[in-house]
């Protein structure tokens, strides 16, 4: 596993390690000391157990030490890592090799290697909209409604892009892919995608969601709380690590929660930076008197809090997200339905897929007003139509549906199951 060093990159690649583990093939996870240490300590909803089943292999951190963002760190790990594979492929029958496609160029390599084989782990609907804007090919599917998906412009940084760019060249020499979706959420665009020639006459395999959709219980200052509220009468609100809002906006999201009258659970937290081990932990600025005025209704958390674990819990009834792939699909899975506010990359794409296609969510911005604070009125608008109204209901009880549908596909001879299956047979035929 040679997972890009982000959070939900991390994440996503530790959980499909501890289920290709479980096959009883032997898992090395190929990472940075740092980025190691942080997909460990930060493993939602994974069992200890299982994790401690998992190789990792801590790479020597290059000579950009005091790396100042995940982009440095990621461009100075080609050499170790073929390193690392070869000698690995010396001592084995063959070496299957699952990567982020923002770290193809380190993986190149295995290439040269006559029993490595590579496999990108990625989502559908998102990667398939890109990459036709990218290669400027025609969407083929449900046109009048893409129409709606306003200009991507702004939805990544010049750095992004051009670390996206330089991947690409090295995309080719993969195997196959395996996303992190069910056939239930995408499957008409894997046949999309295939068709248009995207994925390269690439083998596909829906094997998602990777992550655990069965829980032991953990006590966590959340989920002691949510245990004392009714059922599905809380929102959580979370918008992953690499987001940052202004003070004003976090003001206007204070108050507009306070307005709404409804229960919440809100992480209040900053974006990770290059080192997560070394940050200063910003000091937030909330409305005077705020967290005594929702004491009972609400709970503000500064902490890492166990997100797949919160959306599980009866008591949860919406999620206010950015909408990362990672925790949509965690919201779905769960049958949560989602007040989408996405950010940048692959988020407006994702929010659009919830609430225009999946219908199981409500945009709480348009990306065309992306540069302007969200209101509180709009905030405490978005929160009441979830959370307290007949159209909320409704989109509560397909996402319910949807979710249900989900959890069983993993069950054995469910979608997701019959693909894993076929991927485990395909690497180790």
């Amino acid at each position: 596993m040679v997972p890009f060093p982000a959070q939900g990159h991390l994440n996503q690649l530790l959980q499909l390690s501890c289920l290709i583990s479980s096959y009883g093939l032997p898992v090395y996870y190929v990472g940075l000391a740092t980025h190691n240490d942080q997909a460990r300590i930060r493993a939602n909803a994974l069992n200890p157990s299982n994790i401690a089943k998992i190789h990792f292999h801590d790479l020597p951190n290059p000579e950009l030490i005091a790396f100042e963002t995940i982009w440095d760190a990621s461009m100075l790990l080609r050499d170790p890592i073929a390193s690392f594979i070869r000698d690995i492929s010396s001592k084995v029958r063959r070496v299957i090799v699952v990567h982020d496609p923002m770290m193809s160029y380190n993986v190149q390599d295995v290439s040269s290697l006559p029993n490595a084989e590579s496999y990108n782990c990625i989502s559908v609907f998102s990667c398939y909209i890109l990459m036709c804007l990218l290669l400027k090919i025609s969407v083929q599917h449900e046109e009048e409604l893409l129409t709606k998906l306003s200009s991507l412009e702004g939805v990544t940084t010049d750095e992004a892009r051009d670390l996206s760019d330089f991947q690409y060249p090295y995309m080719d020499i993969r195997s196959g892919d395996i996303h992190n979706t069910s056939k239930l959420i995408e499957s008409k665009y894997i046949d999309l995608m295939e068709q248009a020639e995207i994925s390269l006459n690439k083998k596909q395999w829906a094997i998602g969601p990777i992550l655990p959709t069965k829980f032991d219980y953990i006590s966590s200052i959340c989920l002691d709380w949510l245990n004392k509220q009714p059922p599905r009468s809380v929102i959580y609100v979370s918008f992953g690590t690499t987001t940052s809002f202004s003070d004003r906006q976090i003001k206007e999201l204070a108050m507009g929660l306070e307005q709404s009258k409804q229960r919440f659970i809100w992480v209040l937290r900053d974006a990770d930076r290059g080192h997560i081990f070394k940050r200063e932990d910003r000091k937030f600025e909330l409305p005077e008197g705020f967290e005594e005025r929702v004491e009972g209704v609400g709970l503000v958390v500064r902490e890492w809090a166990p997100q797949p674990e919160i959306l599980a819990h009866s008591s949860t009834g919406g999620f206010m997200s950015h909408c990362g792939w990672n925790s949509c699909l965690e919201s779905i899975t769960m049958g949560v339905p989602i007040a989408a506010w996405p950010i940048h990359t692959d988020q407006p794409i994702n929010g659009f897929l919830v609430t225009e296609i999946l219908k199981i969510g409500l945009l709480v911005r348009d990306w065309g007003k992306r540069e302007e604070v969200v209101s509180e009125s709009t905030i405490e608008n978005v929160v009441r139509k979830l959370m307290a109204s007949e159209e909320g209901d409704l989109i509560r009880k397909r996402a319910e549906e949807l979710g249900e549908a989900i959890r069983q596909s993993t069950e054995k001879g469910g979608a997701s199951q019959i693909e894993l299956d076929s991927f485990i047979a395909h690497i180790t035929r």
